[in-house]
């Protein structure tokens, strides 16, 4: 079918997909660099082990070493990937020069330029996340724990993360999203889960009385259910992080990972209930299996349900800030990458193609059969078509495995 006749399909359902193509195209997704590299980072040891319930399994060959190889990576992506998008870094990806060095409670701006001078080239804006993991001062606890040495080290890096977003949203215009997750818990049963949870708070409340302007700064708290080594109890608990972030909705967002949860909870069912309360929220879009394993996005069901809450919340209107997080070792990175980017896209177009006012009726009207009738034959409209018809707006290739081949025989073997 061509796209006009698919545009006449959906026409009849009341959607117009020239209007829903110049939507998407202005909807920004946010690009973790760290699936180029597995989440080792520059600032210290290259082959040190993964801490704090971070673990990424997979040695597939041709993994960014340095910045100039992730930066042509990400230009890689770019050149695969419709719409638009924001780079999303971590503190430890600070990029230092002339032999100097600076450990995480001492970064600054500067350490960052050569990303901004990156993201301007390309038009890109750039969320940011301190690193509360791997490195020798997790003990296993970063802000949680009782040493106050350890504790004032990482209050002090979450600072400095403020000040570097607020940098990175001066210098390219667009507002920064500086993300604190912490790995903070323990393999196995605690004796005080309280105590954590309090010295937590306190750190948090430190590290945003650096002074930000919330409209280019968007600290958000992320929770978590469990990782690697962190079994029984995570300080950082969904309970946790959304209560704090409802304490202090003047200052901080709350964050919703769709890994973060126990397995048969769902994000997509949270986000209206967090839009009711929240003028703002963010989310990481990934793919768990039976735990938070970080698989790389695919256009299934709960993604798709995602995007479907997002758009018929209003969230496009700039109360949703959406952004990637994954990181697969197993396969090509820049394919894992170009995979996650295009899945999510796909599902924002399935979910702008819906006739949302129509389904809203026939919710509100209890006319609960033609609602089922009509959800089901949106299943099989041409959806197709019109994901076509955006790459070829969008100068993208509909496809793109034998440019990820190519770019693998000729760089990333090579290294």
């Amino acid at each position: 079918m061509s796209y006009n006749d698919a545009k006449q399909v959906y026409a009849a359902l009341g959607v117009d997909t020239d209007k829903v193509l110049d939507v998407l195209k202005n909807v920004s997704v946010s690009l973790h660099c760290w699936q180029g590299d597995d989440v080792r980072g520059f600032d210290t040891d290259p082959n040190k082990p993964l801490t704090g319930g971070i673990q990424t399994t997979g040695n597939y060959p041709g993994r960014a070493r340095t910045p100039e190889e992730l930066m042509a990576d990400i230009d890689e992506v770019l050149k695969l990937v419709p719409g638009k998008v924001k780079l999303n870094l971590h503190a430890c990806y600070a990029i230092f020069e002339d032999g100097e060095w600076a450990d995480r409670d001492k970064l600054e701006p500067k350490h960052f330029k050569k990303w901004v001078d990156f993201c301007k080239e390309r038009g890109l804006g750039c969320d940011f996340n301190p690193t509360f993991f791997s490195h020798p001062k997790c003990d296993p606890l970063t802000l949680s724990s009782p040493n106050e040495e350890t504790r004032r080290f990482w209050i002090e890096h979450g600072k400095a993360c403020i000040r570097i977003s607020q940098y990175l949203a001066e210098e390219l215009g667009q507002p920064c999203v500086m993300n604190i997750w912490t790995g903070d818990g323990f393999k196995d049963i605690p004796a005080d889960r309280m105590g954590p949870r309090v010295r937590y708070r306190e750190s948090i409340d430190e590290i945003l009385s650096e002074p930000y302007d919330f409209n280019l700064v968007k600290p958000c708290i992320e929770s978590k259910v469990f990782g690697i080594g962190v079994e029984a109890y995570t300080v950082g608990s969904a309970e946790f992080a959304l209560s704090y972030a409802a304490e202090n909705k003047d200052k901080c967002i709350p964050l919703m990972d769709n890994g973060h949860y126990h397995p048969t909870e769902v994000v997509s069912d949270k986000i209206p209930a967090l839009l009711t309360f929240f003028p703002e929220i963010a989310l990481h879009v990934t793919r768990p299996i039976r735990w938070d394993s970080d698989h790389v996005v695919l256009f299934d069901d709960e993604t798709k349900e995602i995007c479907r809450e997002i758009v018929r919340c209003g969230g496009l209107d700039g109360r949703v800030n959406i952004a990637l997080d994954y990181f697969d070792a197993s396969i090509n990175r820049i394919s894992a990458w170009v995979t996650g980017v295009r899945n999510v896209q796909k599902s924002l177009l399935f979910a702008l193609l819906q006739p949302n006012d129509k389904l809203k009726e026939l919710q509100d009207a209890s006319d609960f059969t033609q609602l089922m009738v009509l959800q089901e034959e949106l299943k099989t409209a041409p959806f197709y078509d019109i994901w076509q018809e955006y790459l070829k707006r969008e100068n993208t290739p509909a496809e793109y495995y034998a440019e990820v081949k190519r770019y693998e025989q000729e760089v990333l073997s090579l290294r």
